[in-house]
């Protein structure tokens, strides 16, 4: 320690494994300090100063939903890694993404049910985005810390600080959406499934869309029914809707407030909104108690 003169640490997740006379504990943790914010990106003023003849103007509201709005209670930034890899290419893509598949992030989702909706409408406290044991981690503070989810703004109860947390931006909703798809679904049936669902929203299609709704379920493998801890099983049906719809990249709100109360899933695409609620009814089968999604 005594040849160190400033270290600068990112990129890493913070677990409290660190002995109490360890070095690494008189570090200074600024990940959610406000003047710190746009320290790891590109904001929206770099992207115009320095990349201005090679991004149309018209072309900035695609460009931000796709790959802007990482964001630690300051202003939001760019995922640099995209920026640079779309202005090479020119495609929109989950660059940042496909660098990796976060298999161990499915796995202790799979192990630590959450209902996928939620991920994008949390409210978290500080000692959740803070250190973690290795041993017992909480999913959204492993998400948070891989990149996966971000700060949408901050809320109080009392005195008690609370982040409202969600996804950052389209790249990583559509692209996580399609990862936990082929977790909690048999994979061979989803494209076309993907296919027709985007078709059915476009037409306007509820009829068709009672049928496609019904071949998401039919996909569930049967034993998975018993396995599944999310409570009463209605996360688990709105996890696989909400997996399916935003990982065609529509707008997709979960938990939407207006002035006439809550809407468990709002989805926008170019031609009209969509309004979701969703329902588990019992039923006794076989002297079991099982669970059906009505929508």
């Amino acid at each position: 320690d005594e040849h160190l003169r400033f270290v600068f640490l990112t990129g890493v997740s913070k677990f409290a494994k660190a002995g109490i006379f360890s070095g690494l504990n008189n570090l200074k943790d600024i990940t959610l300090e406000m003047r710190y914010s746009a320290i790891c990106g590109y904001t929206e003023k770099d992207l115009m100063e320095t990349f201005s003849e090679r991004i149309p103007s018209a072309s900035l509201p695609l460009l931000s939903a796709w790959y802007n709005g990482y964001s630690w209670t300051g202003e939001s930034v760019y995922n640099p890694f995209d920026i640079l890899l779309y202005l090479d290419e020119g495609v929109y893509r989950p660059y940042w993404f496909e660098t990796g598949t976060p298999s161990f992030l499915v796995t202790l989702l799979n192990k630590k049910p959450r209902n996928l909706p939620e991920l994008d409408n949390l409210l978290a406290g500080e000692e959740l985005l803070s250190s973690s044991d290795i041993e017992d981690v909480h999913p959204e503070s492993l998400l948070f810390q891989t990149g996966y989810l971000t700060i949408k703004g901050e809320t109080f109860a009392g005195s008690k600080r609370l982040y409202k947390v969600g996804f950052p931006n389209l790249e990583v909703k559509s692209a996580f959406s399609q990862l936990m798809l082929t977790s909690l679904t048999e994979k061979g049936n989803i494209s076309a499934n993907q296919v027709r669902l985007a078709n059915l929203l476009s037409a306007g299609d509820m009829g068709g869309l009672k049928e496609v709704f019904h071949s998401f379920f039919a996909s569930i493998p049967h034993d998975w029914y018993r396995k599944i801890q999310i409570s009463g099983f209605e996360g688990y049906y709105a996890s696989i809707v909400y997996a399916y719809v935003a990982s065609l990249g529509y707008l997709v709100i979960p938990e939407d407030t207006t002035n006439h109360g809550q809407v468990d899933m709002t989805v926008q695409t170019s031609d009209g909104i969509w309004l979701f609620e969703f329902k588990v009814q019992g039923q006794t089968n076989r002297g079991e108690n099982q669970k059906s999604p009505l929508l």
